[in-house]
């Protein structure tokens, strides 16, 4: 069963941090404050060398073209223009 918690001495900062948090996510105080406490509490930390695998095996379904590096800074140029 879910807990209760309450939470006393909130600096008026944080206090008006979440709340804009809660408005921007759509959520409520309470709901905001429970997603941040389990995206940082309940995140399983990977290694880099499990990072770097993960990328390597999604750069590897990625489909191999070749780039014209002219074609490329001409889109730039015409990009800044």
């Amino acid at each position: 069963m879910p807990a209760n918690l309450t939470l006393k001495g909130v600096p008026d900062e944080i206090h008006e941090r979440l709340k804009a948090a809660a408005i921007a996510n759509h959520r409520s105080l309470n709901s905001e404050i429970i997603a941040i406490l389990e995206a940082r509490v309940l995140t399983r930390r990977v290694s880099a060398q499990d990072q770097l695998a993960v990328i390597r095996a999604a750069r590897a379904r990625l489909k191999q073209a070749e780039f014209d590096h002219a074609e490329i800074d001409r889109i730039k140029r015409e990009g800044r223009a």
